[in-house]
């Protein structure tokens, strides 16, 4: 082994030279010597290729064709019209843009349509439960018939009867635009078919949809993304922060090195089993985790000034969690080894941000990942950061949800990795065995201190 060692040395059965004197050099390696080894290239470039492979098909075929896998987002239809009676003929145009709008399979089968009263479609709305609501005004046969000049008088409405679309940004500005994608055309064509009743020559443009936002998002909200990336930034605390913990506390139990430039450093290993290590290593995220969260929102809220209400409940959810995002990825490593952190990293990163809803509506993933998006902590943890952040705090705008479900996710990371570590530990599956354990102890007690 080389380079400085303050405890012990290298580690290996037959590595006798801890109590010989001191041997010259071996000949230097040179690159070319290892470059030409086939399995220098194999593990890289397989290894590598498969991931980017993984990674190319979660994140490309989860936002390739987001209007091909719409289905069920829910928007609100209210219907005010008072309708009209012409030359003894009661017409109800409202009702029949509602009938047509619920009969055409463009539409249904891409939004979920729900007619309510208007107050009741703005607590849905209020709830993050709808993208938009459909509101057909009072007047609107009135002032339509008066554009098709059938009711003999000059109307004072406009000259073009306008449905109006209330756009629930909050929730965000992707699936808005999808359900006036499909509201739009939808619309005029039904324009042009009453239109053609009523034997006007408007067609398409006899009635229109006007979007209105409703409440429109506060400054500094990220056009309505800081609830995405803020649950984004909580995800990766966490991740990252249980990866530097695994390899510091490996470090300082002697199953890692500690490399830092050119000082290299390998500890005596400690007797300690694999329950105990990742027991420790939880310990060590449940104090780190809550600061390194408040040093996101430190930066995030007070020195970029992000808006931020009920901030307290904010913290408190991520570390929530990055508790639970550590606790897997440690599970992951404790059960896997290194290849825990691939995995950890494909599960709680890749797959949790394309199935998380933030860019694309869930509604309008593919089903994999609409399934999937249901448990990722992402997809809660953004539920909850949405609901804080632009719905005031409420439960039922997925606060209480995301509560729920991360809390459940916590306890299933930690049963599953005290479970597999505890099975390692009673089928005698040590990390370092007790004669190699023992043979290191005296080597390293025998070596000779400069």
């Amino acid at each position: 082994m080389s380079g400085r060692s303050d405890d012990a040395g290298a580690l290996g059965p037959d590595q006798e030279e801890w109590a010989q004197p001191p041997q010259p050099a071996a000949e230097p390696v040179r690159a070319s010597a290892i470059l030409s080894l086939r399995s220098i290239w194999i593990a890289p470039l397989v290894i590598s290729a498969i991931l980017i492979a993984v990674i190319t098909v979660i994140y490309i075929g989860s936002v390739v064709n987001p209007s091909g896998h719409l289905h069920g987002l829910p928007v609100m239809i209210v219907n005010r019209d008072a309708g009209a009676t012409v030359h003894g003929r009661r017409v109800d145009l409202g009702e029949q843009i509602v009938d047509a709008l619920q009969q055409a399979s463009p539409v249904t089968s891409r939004l979920a349509l729900t007619r309510s009263r208007l107050s009741a479609a703005k607590a849905k709305m209020d709830a993050a439960k709808a993208y938009g609501t459909l509101v057909i005004g009072a007047t609107l046969t009135k002032t339509t018939l008066e554009a098709a000049g059938l009711t003999g008088q000059s109307g004072h409405g406009p000259a073009r009867p306008a449905l109006t679309f209330l756009q629930n940004s909050r929730l965000g500005s992707l699936g808005v635009s999808l359900a006036a994608g499909v509201l739009t055309p939808a619309t005029a064509e039904i324009s042009a078919q009453i239109a053609s009743k009523l034997h006007s020559d408007a067609g398409a443009d006899l009635i229109t949809l006007t979007p209105v936002a409703y409440r429109p998002l506060p400054d500094h909200s990220a056009v309505g993304l800081s609830a995405f990336y803020i649950a984004l930034l909580g995800i990766m605390v966490g991740f990252l922060g249980a990866t530097l913990i695994n390899s510091s506390v490996d470090g300082g139990l002697g199953y890692g090195t500690t490399e830092v430039g050119t000082h290299y450093r390998q500890r005596r290993p400690v007797a300690i089993n694999r329950t105990q290590t990742l027991l420790v290593k939880c310990a060590v995220a449940v104090v780190a985790l809550p600061i390194l969260t408040g040093v996101l929102l430190l930066v995030a809220v007070a020195a970029l000034g992000l808006h931020a209400p009920h901030v307290v409940y904010l913290v408190l959810l991520l570390i929530l969690a990055s508790i639970m995002v550590a606790a897997g990825t440690l599970a992951l490593f404790a059960a896997f080894g290194a290849i825990g952190q691939l995995l950890a990293m494909i599960l709680f990163v890749y797959l949790s941000l394309a199935s998380s809803g933030g860019t694309v509506p869930i509604q309008a993933l593919p089903g994999f990942f609409r399934f999937v998006g249901h448990v990722e902590p992402l997809r809660q943890l953004l539920g909850g950061t949405r609901a804080i952040l632009y719905f005031s705090a409420r439960g039922d705008a997925g606060l209480t949800q995301a509560l729920i479900v991360i809390a459940a996710e916590l306890v299933f990371w930690l049963v599953v990795g005290l479970t597999v570590t505890s099975w390692y530990d009673r089928r005698g599956l040590y990390r370092v065995a007790p004669d190699l354990l023992a043979y290191i102890e005296e080597a390293a007690d025998r070596r000779p201190r400069p």
